[in-house]
Order: structure tokens, then C-alpha cells, then sequence
């Protein structure tokens, strides 16, 4: 069996989930705009510059998600994936997610965003497994804290390798290994698996995959 790891935020989509949930909770008044949107747009330039502390980025994040009950929080986001999520997914996305599937592939997405926002994106693209940031909850209201390490950079080894080892699997234990991702913070896991590809790669990516021989894909 093979193993396709997919990031989420610019690679299968279109855009940015985790900077869109804030951008839609601005626009539908919960949060308030000169309070957050410069807010939201700094951590989002930072990430993409590779420079962001997710420590500070999730407690801004996590946050809001503990001010309102899950039932309100879910309408929300069926709201959000319709005015947001759906317009960014590709048919190139889906199409390569399927191929995948259809060879049989253990397909997972792994992502910094957490799993609030991106456990109902991945069921869109009929992924069963998702390893994401995870807010922490009690009795299943979300309490503004992270749980786990944050799956981000380094954070995605350690929560892959973890995965894994749940099911008593490794790295080695596929034929192949391949990650789709389109940013400079997961090299550290591109450089783990045996097929790393750019996907619509930023420019530091695009030029490590160059300069290693990586697949450079684009699904927009």
C-alpha cells in the first residue's frame, strides 16, 4: 500500500482556510473587523514568510471558538463551507485526490489548521483520515486551548510519526510515500517521504524543488 499525505491551505485549495474562517466571522459580525482583520492579515503574511509563532497565531485563533456554544459554531461553519470552502476547491484537486483513492492510496490530509475547520473540508474531498491542530475540548465545547503539539513545521513529523505508530505503521511501512504541499514551513516533512511534490509551490519551495528534483504540480 501507498501513502498520499495531502496539506490542505493552498495546495488542495484555493486559498486559505484557516485566514477565511476569520475573514468570515468578521463579515457575518462576530468579530470585529478593526479589532481582528489586521490582526488576521499580519499572521497570514507572516506564515507565508515563514515566520510565524504558532503559539501566538492559535491563541488568536482558538479563541473565538470558545466564546460561542458547538451547536452555534457548527451553523457557522456549514455557512462557511458553502460562502467559502467550496468555491476554492479545484477540479484538479479533486481529481487528484480521486486518483489516488482509486489506486487504492491511504490517503490523509495533514494540516496546521485545526480540525474545527478543516475535519468537514476533508470529508468534502472523501478523506476519511485528517491529522490537524486540535482544540482542545470539554464535553465537547471548545475551552480556546490547543491540545496536542500544534501540526505545524516539525509539528507535522511528530504528529504524522505518532499517527502512524497508532496503527503500528512507520514510513517504511508503505511502497511509497508521496506529500503534496505548497509551502516553505513543511519542508521539514517534504524532506521525509520518498515523492515530495510542489503543489502551486511559493517561491522558496519552487526553488528547492528545482534545485532537488522535485515534481512541481499546479491544481488551480
Amino acid at each position: 500500500m501507498n501513502l498520499a499525505l495531502f496539506d490542505l491551505d493552498n495546495t488542495l485549495l484555493n486559498g486559505d482556510s484557516d485566514f477565511e474562517w476569520s475573514q468570515f466571522l468578521i463579515r457575518i459580525g462576530v468579530l470585529d473587523r478593526e479589532l481582528f482583520e489586521v490582526k488576521n492579515l499580519t499572521f497570514y503574511e507572516q506564515y507565508k514568510a515563514g515566520t510565524l509563532d504558532i503559539h501566538e497565531f492559535l491563541d488568536f485563533q482558538l479563541k473565538p471558538l470558545s466564546r460561542h456554544s458547538r451547536k452555534t459554531l457548527d451553523e457557522w461553519h456549514r455557512q462557511f463551507m458553502r460562502a467559502s470552502v467550496l468555491p476554492m476547491i479545484t477540479p484538479q484537486s479533486r481529481e487528484l485526490v480521486q486518483r489516488h483513492r482509486t489506486a487504492g492510496d491511504l490517503c490523509v490530509i495533514i494540516t496546521a489548521t485545526n480540525s474545527f475547520v478543516t475535519a468537514p473540508i476533508a470529508r468534502e474531498f472523501g478523506i476519511e483520515h485528517l491529522i490537524a491542530t486540535e482544540p482542545e475540548h470539554i464535553n465537547g465545547e471548545f475551552t480556546g486551548a490547543v491540545a496536542d503539539v500544534p501540526c505545524f513545521r516539525e509539528g507535522k513529523i511528530i504528529r504524522l510519526e505518532s499517527w502512524l505508530a497508532g496503527r503500528s505503521w512507520t514510513l517504511d511501512s508503505f511502497a511509497d510515500s508521496t506529500f503534496y504541499s505548497d509551502s516553505l514551513n513543511d519542508l521539514p516533512l517534504l524532506r521525509k517521504v520518498k515523492h515530495p511534490v510542489a503543489a502551486n509551490p511559493d517561491e522558496t519551495l519552487r526553488a528547492h524543488a528545482e534545485q532537488h528534483g522535485w515534481n512541481i504540480v499546479n491544481l488551480r
